[in-house]
């Protein structure tokens, strides 16, 4: 079998009288072929050097010539030019060509004509298929520097799903916008239809279908909690605003971050009731922290730990619960096939470890932001948006910011993180599950600050009075002589009874 790519100037006499003479042989013979590639005038001279670039060739004038080694692999094998195939036509195959000068040039302005069709339908097909507009808030930031090359390499939502990135940010910010959609455009992402930048706040989210809302830089001085948590309002009333005038109406919002992420979730939804919906909080990132951490006990890697659930305030006082997690792959004397795994809880024998320095790491990792950096926040929003999509791993439970509704004994009204699977383009709140009942001091210490901040947002509550900071369940006993400020130090006994849930 013989296959020659025959690759000219859409408008090029030669390659007009080389492709007459190709047709020709490919009719008459059984084992020759040939494939065509036109070019527009205006691209032919860069499309030819960077040919020649990759395969080594040295080749100034249209049309060039190849044979493809179909039985060998590797690279093609240059011919050369019109004269050259001629030559080898005549020598191989006894055929030449007469066309005439006036042929050749009629049949090349015929060329360039359909050449020009083929691309305005392309162009229209293209149209058709419209891309995801996917928006990114703060945009400047080193989360979404991270976030872009994950968005655009078809992992979060499809191989076959082009996206047009659209930055926000403000005029100080236009700078660094600029760097960016600069650089991705260079980087050539085949997904990446489009990459532009917004600083006008008035025209954000149009025709948008996902909103990822990332931290923002509060403007100015603050000078107590309340007035840090009444900062967040202005922000999310607007962005809810443009969201219910400018996004499509199946919009997808997902809110990350590591400040306040429950309460702007809450005020978003607020301020765009139409597609509260579609509205929820990334908490994967949290939960990544607390798998880590207990990989690092049980030396193993995180990826093997799942099922672990994070409860209550993601960005706060929340609790993490380990009594469906599980660990697979693990190394010890009982083995098992890949899906095998054996509960977490009952390879850790160091209830101090559990009860005390997990507590207190985790606790402090969320209450100083260390660790929860720009590359964790990126991935985890990818991978939750990704689960959106796609769908969770069967039987994995997965963590996420949503509207209580009154599963699981938690208030009705309020932001709260719980376990869910993703299926169908949607989440479900995993209510079946068994033996995860939360006792009343515990919900209560994740509730409280919950609610304030909410109440505190919306001019309802004047002083926040924050329980007792705690990340994990805090399983010690405290001293009735260390109240926490503004509450009632819990018992020892009810202290017990949560041990007993989480250890046992």
């Amino acid at each position: 079998m013989a296959k020659f790519v025959l690759a000219g100037r859409a408008d090029c006499p030669y390659y007009a009288k080389a492709e007459l003479l190709a047709d020709y042989l490919q009719k008459n013979l059984p084992d020759f072929r040939v494939h065509k590639i036109t070019q527009h005038p205006q691209v032919w001279e860069e499309w030819l050097k960077d040919l020649c670039e990759k395969n080594k060739w040295n080749h100034k004038k249209s049309p060039i010539i190849w044979r493809e080694l179909l039985d060998r692999g590797g690279k093609g094998l240059l011919l050369g030019g019109y004269n050259e195939f001629l030559e080898y036509a005549q020598l191989y195959y006894g055929v030449t060509s007469s066309m005439t000068t006036e042929l050749m040039k009629l049949i090349a302005q015929e060329n360039l004509e359909t050449h020009k069709e083929k691309e305005l339908e392309e162009e229209t097909r293209k149209d058709l298929i419209q891309p995801l507009q996917v928006w990114i808030t703060s945009a400047s930031g080193r989360v979404c520097y991270n976030l872009i090359p994950i968005l655009t390499s078809g992992e979060v939502f499809g191989m076959h799903t082009e996206i047009s990135l659209n930055l926000l940010g403000n005029k100080q910010a236009e700078e660094d916008l600029h760097i960016i959609m600069t650089e991705m455009r260079d980087l050539v992402a085949p997904l990446l239809r489009s990459i532009s930048i917004c600083t006008q706040v008035e025209d954000a989210f149009r025709q948008a279908h996902v909103i990822i809302i990332l931290d923002e830089n509060t403007d100015g001085e603050v000078y107590s909690l309340e007035d840090c948590i009444r900062s967040r309002l202005p922000p999310c009333r607007l962005y809810g605003y443009l969201i219910e005038k400018n996004a499509h109406d199946s919009v997808r919002v997902i809110v990350g971050g590591k400040t306040f992420v429950n309460l702007k979730t809450f005020l978003l939804m607020r301020y765009a009731p139409n597609v509260a919906h579609n509205i929820i909080a990334v908490a994967l990132g949290v939960e990544g922290q607390a798998r880590a951490a207990l990989a690092r006990k049980l030396r193993t890697t995180p990826s093997c730990i799942k099922n672990v659930i994070v409860w209550g305030n993601i960005s706060g006082n929340n609790y993490i619960d380990l009594r469906k997690a599980r660990i697979y792959r693990y190394e010890s004397a009982i083995w098992g096939p890949p899906n095998y795994s054996r509960p977490v809880l009952s390879l850790i024998f160091d209830s101090e470890w559990v009860n005390r320095q997990y507590v207190e790491t985790l606790k402090k990792l969320t209450a100083t932001g260390k660790q929860f950096g720009a590359i964790l926040a990126a991935h985890s929003i990818a991978t939750t948006l990704k689960y959106w999509y796609h769908g969770s791993p069967p039987g994995e439970i997965v963590s996420l910011g949503v509207l209580s509704e009154g599963q699981f004994g938690i208030p009705e009204g309020i932001v709260f993180s719980m376990p869910v699977k993703f299926e169908n383009g949607t989440w479900v709140a995993l209510t079946d599950l068994k033996d995860i009942e939360i006792s009343e001091p515990i919900m209560t210490r994740m509730t409280s600050d919950l609610i304030q901040e909410k109440l505190v947002a919306l001019g309802d509550l004047i002083s926040f009075q924050p329980y007792q900071s705690v990340n994990l369940l805090d399983l010690t006993p405290q001293p009735t002589s260390e109240k926490p400020f503004g509450q009632e130090a819990i018992n020892d006994s009810e202290d017990k009874s949560v041990e007993e849930q989480q250890i046992n």
